[in-house]
């Protein structure tokens, strides 16, 4: 019986997500642009660590270098909080920042709390294309 209950449980966590798909405080816009990494602007984006902002989504989007060759797009909206005028985070390197409270997300663990906040960062689908990534909420 116990094994029963195990294997159940193992599924049940297995079909959790942990995406924001289901954040009730943020509104869902369309996000569908595209980022040229052999464009000077983003040089930064060459190098693990960096990152560039970019216009879109509900606060702006800050696109992110990490390992592996790996890129990844966050919204620069507090997930946390109703949009108003302090939402939108700043970026210092590692993290971003809410202006209102100082909750702070990680940019290198998927937008990842780490202030103790219910949900993590707004984050987007990147696809990498050569020299260009395409960023989307589409599935």
């Amino acid at each position: 019986m116990k094994k029963i209950l195990g294997i159940f449980l193992l599924i049940g966590l297995l079909g959790c997500s942990n995406t924001d798909d289901n954040n009730p405080v943020l509104p869902n816009v369309a996000v569908n642009t595209t980022v040229f990494l052999n464009n000077p602007s983003n040089n930064d984006l060459l190098f693990v660590g960096g990152y560039v902002e970019i216009s879109g989504g509900i606060k702006g989007i800050v696109v992110y270098h990490g390992i592996n060759d790996n890129y990844f797009a966050y919204d620069l909206v507090c997930p946390h909080l109703a949009p108003n005028e302090c939402t939108k985070m700043t970026v210092d390197g590692l993290h971003m920042i809410c202006t209102c409270d100082n909750s702070k997300f990680a940019l290198a663990l998927g937008g990842a709390p780490q202030s103790g906040t219910p949900y993590p960062a707004k984050a987007y689908n990147v696809v990498k294309n050569g020299d260009t990534l395409i960023i989307s909420n589409f599935k």
